[in-house]
């Protein structure tokens, strides 16, 4: 098996852990925080702990990941 046949099942993982860590992360922003209103003051500044710091760093490296995949199949189908 060379890159070429499986990066497309890589790139199918890694979309849908993607796709998983982006919805599983917590929201503070509901519809009415995005035409200008909000519940508190500081809504922007959250503190990540545990899990949640977890899940964030894991969703930029699945994201990262992807994106490596995506050009690395450009690459290859020149």
């Amino acid at each position: 098996m060379n890159l070429a046949t499986i990066l497309p099942y890589i790139q199918i993982t890694l979309a849908i852990l993607l796709t998983i860590g982006v919805m599983l992360q917590q929201s503070d922003a509901g519809a009415g925080s995005a035409f200008g209103g909000g519940d508190n003051f500081g809504s922007g500044m959250h503190t990540r702990r545990g899990f949640e710091k977890f899940l964030f760093y894991a969703t930029i490296i699945v994201a990262i990941l992807f994106v490596i995949s995506a050009f690395t199949a450009i690459f290859l189908n020149r």
